[in-house]
């Protein structure tokens, strides 16, 4: 299962007025989790999107373990669920600082032609970079 993980800081705008992480942010958190993973394999969204590829996410899970706060530096664990065929799927872990988990997440994502908008195989450049 290949795995990466990308740090963010919390920002003031990012947090409510008890200066915690708002919930809607975290689906933020998850695609920066994603697209750091893809270009530790040396893909890239705009690469992908240039090749007529899109990824619209289908399903997005998150689980809510404990707070993060305005300051925080979160680690934002990403790892590849399975072989991607038509869909690709992760799961998420973030932590803070003191490596306590904030929250667990999933997200379904679909391989789009974007000529047809009708769904596509996973590109043979992103199997290969998997080494599948």
């Amino acid at each position: 299962m290949k795995k990466s993980s990308t740090k963010t800081r919390i920002r003031y705008s990012e947090t409510d007025q008890m200066g915690v992480v708002y919930h809607g942010n975290y689906a933020q958190f998850f695609e920066m989790g994603r697209t750091e993973w893809l270009r530790s394999l040396g893909v890239t969204y705009k690469d992908m999107e240039i090749s007529g590829i899109m990824l619209p996410v289908i399903s997005l899970k998150c689980n809510f373990i404990k707070s993060a706060l305005y300051d925080d530096m979160l680690t934002i664990h990403t790892f590849l669920k399975k072989k991607p065929m038509v869909k690709i799927e992760f799961d998420y872990e973030i932590k803070n600082q003191n490596n306590e988990l904030i929250c667990t997440g999933n997200s379904v994502l679909a391989f789009m032609n974007s000529e047809n908008m009708k769904p596509t195989r996973c590109p043979d450049y992103l199997l290969k970079a998997l080494e599948y």
